[in-house]
C-alpha cells in the first residue's frame, strides 16, 4: 500500500513497494523550484539513503509539466549563500546516492529540470516532453555538473549547442542524444516509470549498489567538485549586470539587450 508524507505543499514524498517517490506538486507555477522545495527534495534523498527499506527513488512531475527550473523571483530573493544551501544539498544528494534513481518527464523540463536528469539512472519521457538549458540566455553558467556530464553523454558539439544557445529540444532528440531511455504516450508515463522503479526495488540491493558504483565511481569526485565549481561561478554571475538584465527582461516580457556588455 502506498503511503504519503507531505514534506511541503509543493513537494510530495511517497512510498510504494520499496520505491520512494519525490513528486513536484506546484503545477500552477509549472513546478518551478523554490528554496523550500530544494530543502524538501534534499530531505527526501537523505531519507531514501538512510532507510534500507527504500530500494529505488523515482522523480516525477505532472503529466503537463515536469519542472520549469528555478523560481526566479524566489531565487533572487534567496540566492544560495554557500554549499550548505538547499539547492547544493539536493545536487550533492542526487549525485551521491548509491540507490538507483528513475525519472518520469512530461511537459517542460527547463534548466535544472533537465540537468538533474543527468544524475538519474533511468529516464523516461512522455511524447509531450520539452527540454531546454537556457543558462547562457539568462547571463548564467551551467549547473549540476552539466558542463561535464552533457558533453560526456552527447558529445562536445551537441552539448555546446544546447548549453550555448539554450534552445528547446523535444523528446525524440533527447532520446537520440541519450538523455532519455524511452519515449512513451503521456498517459502511460508515470505508471511505466513506477513499474521500472519497482523492478529495481525487487532486485538484490547489493548487486544494484555494486553495478551503479562500478559505472559511476571513476567520475564521482570530479562530478562533485564540478558541482561546487559551477555553483561558485553561478552565484557570482547571478548578481552580475548581464543576469540582472536578462532576468529583468524576462519579468518585463521583453527581449534582453546585451549590446552594452563586453
Amino acid at each position: 500500500m502506498e503511503t504519503k508524507v507531505e514534506t511541503g505543499t509543493d513537494i510530495i514524498v511517497s512510498r510504494d513497494e520499496g520505491v520512494l517517490t519525490i513528486a513536484f506538486n506546484r503545477v500552477a507555477k509549472k513546478n518551478a523550484i523554490t528554496v523550500a522545495m530544494y530543502r524538501a527534495m534534499a530531505d527526501g534523498l537523505a531519507e531514501a539513503a538512510a532507510d534500507p527499506a527504500v530500494r529505488a527513488i523515482l522523480l516525477r512531475g505532472d503529466e503537463t509539466v515536469f519542472c520549469a527550473g528555478n523560481d526566479l523571483a524566489d531565487f533572487m530573493k534567496n540566492p544560495p549563500s554557500g554549499q550548505d544551501a538547499p539547492v547544493f544539498q539536493f545536487l550533492q544528494g542526487i549525485a551521491s546516492t548509491r540507490k538507483p534513481v528513475v525519472a518520469a518527464v512530461a511537459g517542460a523540463a527547463i534548466g535544472i529540470g533537465t540537468t538533474m536528469l543527468l544524475h538519474c539512472d533511468l529516464v523516461y519521457a512522455a511524447e509531450n516532453a520539452r527540454f531546454s538549458l537556457p543558462f547562457a540566455q539568462l547571463g548564467l553558467c551551467p549547473e549540476a555538473a552539466s558542463s561535464i556530464l552533457l558533453p560526456q553523454l552527447a558529445g562536445y558539439h551537441r552539448a555546446a549547442e544546447k548549453l550555448l544557445l539554450g534552445e528547446a529540444f523535444d523528446a525524440s532528440e533527447a532520446l537520440d542524444m541519450g538523455l532519455v531511455n524511452r519515449v512513451l504516450p503521456v498517459e502511460r508515463l508515470n505508471a511505466f516509470a513506477l513499474g521500472q522503479a519497482k523492478k529495481l526495488a525487487a532486485l538484490p540491493p547489493s548487486s544494484l549498489r555494486a553495478t551503479k558504483s562500478l559505472m559511476k565511481d571513476a567520475n564521482r569526485e570530479a562530478i562533485l567538485a564540478r558541482i561546487v565549481e559551477e555553483g561558485v561561478q553561478f552565484s557570482k554571475m547571478l548578481l552580475a549586470p548581464e543576469a540582472r538584465e536578462a532576468l529583468t527582461a524576462f519579468a518585463e516580457k521583453r527581449r534582453a539587450d546585451f549590446s552594452k556588455f563586453d
